[in-house]
């Protein structure tokens, strides 16, 4: 049998050992600045979603010339200064985790420089209010962040790379979610399938310490507030079921769609995207605008009022809002402006529990189903289950249905896998088309030939 350590020879050593108390200081400052980052991105971003809806409110036709006009120019920059800032900014940090990737090249994905591009375009598009979401770019940012400080570390020390990133992504979810927990797990589950042995201590404490400066900051309400559960009985479980299979469908169609429409084809209308970017996505920020004012403002933004009036118990929506959110959704994301789907995702899946609930008419106690669409419809389209059950729960207090929003969310995800693959590996690929051709590994060879084929928009 091995013998317990000598307690005094094991302080010694851990305390001697200085490369690893100026790696652990280092890596939590800068998962602290991570943090800070989030919060100064999340700040900026509500400013720009209260604008534009000044603005709008003021000027009510304004819409048809400043959305289109803002998304053209989002686009122009990113595609002439910062093309690895384009779409939601997960698939580029999961992108920068594989190990083929020489170090050189990772900038192209994950960097400071693109890490405050991110922010200030994403926040731009709020402006310009296109329904995409802060979340898949807080995972960039806060990527950016904490790669950044390894320069600090001493040379032998036993921090990685691989380490920084995975940390860094998640402490970005930790943050903009205001949820520490959601980002552990989505370590776990997207980023990395199993943390580093060594120093998976330190950097679940990296995870949590990001997702804590949010909370320090925003406080540690939920954020949609707290969800009122009535006594469910038999008529919710047709309904729950509906909801869930429901939310699977529509989420593995619209992962597929969005995989189809990021990365193109030979279609006309792809082939249009790849000779005049700027041109469409004008068009795209056109329609979007369109859709909008016929929605009488439903769509714009992230949606994030909207689903907290819903949790909250105001069941009134515009007609067709899920269909009309679903395409501002996706035009949002077709047009190649940075932003995220996980805010939009969950205010359509809301709709869709609040659509449910008045077909079996619970109108009057929907906030169950609510959350269920949110959740299921999250998992649906992620394919990643465990976090999107554990993001939902934190933003409504939701412990008291935790089983119910478990089964949603292993249930839709399911339903979502026979139509569509998990969409943020299939765009982590397509991200690595990007690498240069002297950066493909010779194991390769096929890859080399897709090298270059659509600069800015994998």
């Amino acid at each position: 049998m091995e013998p317990q350590p000598d307690v005094l020879a094991a302080v010694r050593r851990d305390l001697a050992d200085w490369r690893q108390w100026v790696s652990r200081t280092v890596v939590l400052a800068g998962a602290a600045a991570a943090g800070l980052a989030v919060v100064g991105f999340v700040w900026l971003s509500g400013e720009a979603l209260d604008a534009f809806d000044a603005l709008r409110r003021g000027h009510r036709w304004l819409p048809l010339v400043w959305t289109p006009a803002v998304t053209g120019t989002i686009v122009w920059i990113t595609l002439r200064w910062l093309p690895g800032a384009a779409g939601s900014g997960i698939p580029q940090v999961m992108a920068a985790l594989e190990p083929d990737v020489p170090a050189a090249a990772r900038g192209l994905f994950v960097s400071l420089r693109l890490s405050i591009g991110k922010a200030l375009l994403t926040a731009f598009g709020l402006l310009g209010g296109l329904a995409i979401g802060r979340e898949g770019p807080a995972v960039q940012i806060a990527a950016g962040v904490l790669q950044h400080v390894e320069r600090w570390l001493p040379r032998r020390t036993s921090v990685t790379h691989h380490g920084l990133l995975v940390a860094g992504g998640a402490a970005g979810i930790a943050a903009a979610f205001n949820a520490p927990l959601a980002g552990v797990m989505f370590a776990i589950e997207e980023l990395s399938r199993n943390l580093e042995q060594r120093n998976s201590g330190l950097l679940i404490t990296a995870i949590v310490l990001g997702g804590l400066v949010a909370v320090a900051a925003f406080g540690n309400a939920a954020y949609f507030g707290v969800i009122r559960v009535p006594a469910l009985g038999a008529e919710y479980f047709l309904s729950g079921v509906v909801t869930i299979v429901g939310c699977g469908l529509l989420g593995g169609l619209f992962s597929r769609l969005l995989y189809a429409s990021i990365v193109g084809g030979t279609d006309r209308f792809s082939g249009w995207r790849r000779a005049h970017p700027v041109a469409f996505a004008v068009g795209c920020g056109l329609v979007i605008a369109i859709i909008g004012l016929v929605s009488d403002g439903s769509t714009f933004g992230s949606g994030y009022d909207y689903t907290r009036r819903l949790v909250g118990g105001e069941t009134h929506v515009p007609l067709l809002y899920v269909t009309l959110r679903v395409i501002a959704t996706w035009l949002a994301v077709w047009s190649g402006v940075p932003g995220g789907i996980f805010a939009p995702t969950l205010a359509i899946g809301a709709g869709v529990g609040n659509d449910v609930a008045l077909f079996f008419h619970l109108d009057s106690a929907s906030a169950p189903l609510i959350a269920i669409g949110m959740t299921a419809l999250l998992a649906a389209v992620t394919q990643a289950p465990l976090t999107a059950f554990i993001i939902v729960m934190e933003m409504v207090d939701g412990h008291a249905m935790v089983l119910s929003l478990m089964a949603a969310a292993l249930g839709a995800s399911l339903v979502s896998r026979w139509l569509a693959r998990p969409l943020y590996p299939a765009l982590a690929e397509a991200q690595l088309r990007r690498l240069p051709a002297s950066a493909v590994p010779a194991a390769n060879p096929g890859d080399e030939r897709e090298v270059g084929a659509r600069p800015g928009h994998p």
